[in-house]
């Protein structure tokens, strides 16, 4: 087959290339460029999006002259602004927490960089990446499933979840059965030039304060009754559940239960208070059908860390579900994503509306 692979400048991407090719495969790379700003000083960490683009685009390059295959750049710096870094503004300063990536896989490394590559006249069947996931048919209904990674610890499925059954289709991952261990051991077995290369960074930390309009008012950090405990940096440093960094003095540990953007105020509480028995989400998508038909046990992840917790899950329509959970769960973010598993099969998720 003729077969894209988005190229990262790492080893996973570099491997997977590599493996497909040995197949037999008609292999080319394409590599999206987002950074729009200047290149990194010298010692910033590699990020997904951050300031050493360029390192990845040589090293992506080397990989790909060391395969003896073609890589195509595709410039989606705009697309990426427009469609991820709005988005992930709006919703952090409107007080929830959104996953970037989650939003960065389904619109633009599985939609507008492969559709730009063809558009630039790069002509492929499937296209692959160094995702640890995996894709099956199911005979009996035709449709396309998402499963986890073989390698626990690398399981990427959480972040894959939006993806359509379009692009489940024609999508390829073939690290999936393996594990990270393997991948490097294949990296320096085949002399790639990626093989010692420290995995990416989601964010460059230095940039979200452009991301976010270097919004660095200091404001109040108060507890569930609105008294004022200390003064926190700026909303945008803190997350839900948070624990370190707060600065307060207290007789217990203090963990983030809330944002208060609109009143520029950070809430803070006790282990206890971050604890959730239920979830509303909104935004559902589902795999193996195309709608929730009635209520169904799962196991839930609400961050890409986190441990699936078990829970039941209830059709509300309109796209929204509700989540109750077999045992309380801390640190239930609006604006993260809630992923649904049955076993090792992704059933679906949505995003994170409320919690109580």
């Amino acid at each position: 087959m003729r077969i894209a692979v988005g190229m990262s400048g790492g080893v996973d991407s570099s491997v997977a290339a590599h493996l497909l090719l040995k197949a037999g495969h008609d292999v080319s790379g394409i590599l999206m460029k987002i950074w729009p700003g200047p290149e990194a000083p010298a010692g910033a960490r590699s990020a997904c999006y951050g300031p050493d683009e360029a390192e990845d685009v040589e090293a992506a390059r080397d990989v790909c002259a060391r395969l003896a295959i073609p890589l195509h750049v595709v410039d989606c710096a705009g697309s990426y602004e427009e469609i991820v870094l709005r988005d992930f503004r709006e919703k952090y300063l409107a007080g929830t927490t959104p996953n970037p990536c989650v939003r960065c896989n389904q619109m633009i490394k599985f939609g507008v960089l492969p559709e730009a590559a063809r558009r630039a006249g790069v002509l492929f069947d499937r296209f692959a990446t160094g995702h640890y996931a995996r894709v099956e048919r199911d005979a009996s209904t035709g449709r396309f499933l998402l499963k986890r990674g073989v390698d626990a610890r690398k399981d990427q499925s959480y972040f894959l979840y939006r993806l359509s059954q379009a692009q489940l289709a024609t999508a390829l991952f073939p690290l999936g059965d393996l594990l990270k261990s393997r991948v490097r051991a294949i990296a320096r077995e085949e002399r790639l030039p990626v093989h010692d290369r420290k995995d990416s960074q989601d964010f460059y930390a230095g940039d979200l304060a452009d991301i976010l309009g270097r919004d660095d008012r200091e404001g109040d950090i108060v507890d569930r009754d609105g008294r004022v405990l200390g003064r926190h940096r700026g909303v945008r440093h803190y997350t839900i559940g948070q624990r370190k960094g707060l600065g307060i003095s207290f007789p217990v540990p203090l963990y983030v239960v809330g944002l208060d953007a609109a009143e520029n105020r950070l809430v803070v509480g006790p282990e206890s208070e971050t604890l959730r028995r239920s979830a509303t989400v909104s935004d559902t998508v589902w795999g193996p059908f195309e709608t929730l038909p009635a209520p169904a046990g799962v196991r839930v992840k609400v961050r890409s860390g986190g441990r699936p917790a078990p829970a039941t899950i209830y059709p509300l329509g309109e796209g929204r579900t509700r989540v109750d959970f077999g045992e309380p769960v801390a640190a239930v973010a609006p604006g993260q994503s809630a992923v649904f598993y049955d076993g090792e099969t992704v059933v679906g998720g949505g995003i994170i509306e409320s919690a109580a």
